[in-house]
């Protein structure tokens, strides 16, 4: 615009003509005289930038296309180059194939940024694509061996077909994120592509400026391992996922409702897998056809599973005290380990739903439930106690392990005959790996009352407190009228021991 002003100027002010304006500005003529004649000065109203068409590639996008889609079940670094898609083209179409490179590159570099979510938007896509899906944890109630348990759902959702599947855990640690969408991935032959987070710090350790994230390193490595692209929300700003985030509730209304009694986590999360597979039967809400047909588009995009199996357990190792217990979550949560191992350091794997004490070869030691909450807590597995002081019953009274047993189980062993003791300690330790101590001690304590402290007493009270009442069938008497039958139990006297038996009282 100065120059424009500067021809008008010399024009209209100073009188000189165009010939001359137009030696003096090296300009032409006619750009001259365009500027000295212009009367509308409004400013052209911009055009948005038409997309690259690339005309030339027009017959050969499909192939192109087929190849960038095909690719997204490859390793990365097993992807087509944009050298190398032209090198293809070349190959195959001969003389009939008149594009450059340049064209190719440019068209592929484009058709990536759609394709992996390159680009620079910073706005999530309206639309996605199959084989893409989104998580999210949700809480929700259930009782576990009776005890109920605060606990929490993880949801996978695939918004093009809007199918979704649930896992259940006592937490929403890294170990139950991991074990969850390998149990999905499992479940329906496949990795998705692409995995949508919000921001948890599980995975993320940190929020970058602009939009960046810093993963955990066990993050990159599950990433690594099967393959597929994550991708995360802005911080407080869940509802960018709203196909997985009403799955949170749908799930929790659906497939946890009455609140569920569990017995074993893992065949109940078998069977949520199975629910949510027969959920997709329905009408989608907005597209024609069934959840599950539309699902058929995400499991073809999906990447394949690797071979190898990937241990996302967590290890760590402790410091156990002079009882051979160690302590996990800030102290709260206790777990035994074995006399063996008292004040020693000892290589723990913890999974979602169990801790695992590993010996020097990381061979199982015990294995424990994993406790949740933010409560003390104590987990104790006493067969390697009751082992050790089986092999040991004479120094039974001085060791720190006698003063922790329970009250009943120390008077029972107080009145045991001396000579038994071992045999008496043994059969209690396999008790306990029947019923646990509680069953053990149970058993210990009808025993109590019935003065019988020998070994096979024991085994025989413990089917009698433990085992279902087996329910006889009728009877037939013939002519003789019983009026009463009693079951009970009592004492039998060989030589100079004693022994617990059965009777079946008949009363006329």
């Amino acid at each position: 615009m100065t120059q424009v002003k500067d021809i008008r100027n010399q024009y209209f002010e100073e009188g000189r003509n165009i010939s001359e304006i137009a030696r003096a500005t090296e300009c032409d003529r006619k750009t001259v005289r365009k500027y000295v004649e212009q009367d509308d000065w409004n400013e052209k109203i911009p055009s948005a930038t038409p997309p690259h068409q690339f005309p030339k590639l027009e017959p050969f996008k499909q192939d192109i296309d087929q190849w960038l889609l095909e690719d997204r079940k490859a390793r990365r670094k097993q992807r087509h180059t944009a050298q190398r898609v032209y090198d293809r083209l070349v190959e195959m179409y001969g003389q009939a194939f008149t594009s450059s490179y340049r064209s190719v590159a440019h068209y592929v570099s484009v058709r990536k940024k759609e394709i992996y979510g390159k680009g620079k938007s910073a706005h999530l896509p309206l639309v996605h694509s199959p084989g893409e899906a989104q998580v999210d944890f949700g809480e929700a109630d259930f009782y576990l061996d009776g005890e109920l348990c605060t606990g929490h759902h993880l949801n996978v959702s695939f918004p093009h077909s809007n199918q979704g599947y649930t896992q259940l855990f006592c937490g929403e640690n890294q170990q139950c994120l991991f074990e969850g969408l390998i149990a999905v991935f499992c479940h329906i032959g496949g990795v998705p592509t692409r995995l949508w987070f919000d921001n948890p710090s599980t995975i993320v350790s940190k929020v970058l400026r602009g939009g960046g994230r810093e993963l955990t390193d066990s993050m990159i490595r599950f990433m690594e391992h099967y393959g597929f692209t994550a991708a995360f929300c802005n911080a407080s700003a869940g509802h960018e996922k709203g196909s997985v985030e009403t799955k949170v509730g749908y799930h929790r209304r659906n497939l946890l409702v009455p609140v569920p009694r569990i017995s074993d986590l893992t065949a109940f999360n078998k069977s949520l897998l199975e629910q949510c597979t027969e959920d997709g039967h329905r009408e989608h809400y907005r597209k024609n056809g069934t959840i599950s047909k539309l699902h058929e588009e995400d499991l073809k995009a999906l990447l394949p599973l690797p071979v190898v199996a990937l241990d996302v357990a967590n290890y760590s190792t402790v410091s156990t005290n002079g009882y051979g217990r160690f302590y996990l979550n800030s102290n709260l949560h206790e777990y035994s380990v074995s006399p063996k191992y008292a004040s020693s350091r000892v290589l723990v794997r913890i999974t979602a739903h169990e801790v695992i004490p590993l010996d020097d070869s990381h061979r199982e030691i015990v294995r424990h439930k994993r406790l949740y909450g933010d409560t003390k807590q104590s987990s104790m597995l006493w067969e390697p106690y009751l082992d050790l002081l089986a092999r040991n019953p004479g120094v039974m009274k001085y060791t720190g392990i006698y003063e922790i047993l329970p009250p009943s189980l120390k008077d029972f062993l107080e009145r045991c005959n001396k000579h038994e003791r071992g045999k008496v300690l043994r059969a209690i330790a396999s008790l306990t790996k029947t019923s646990g101590l509680e069953g053990a001690i149970k058993t210990v304590d009808v025993a109590l009352g019935y003065d019988a402290f020998d070994p096979d007493s024991l085994v025989n009270l413990h089917r009698r407190v433990h085992s279902p009442q087996l329910e006889l069938p009728p009877l037939s008497l013939g002519a003789h009228h019983y009026s009463h039958l009693t079951q009970g139990v009592g004492q039998c006297k060989i030589g100079s021991c004693k022994y617990m038996v059965s009777i079946l009282l008949v009363s006329s």
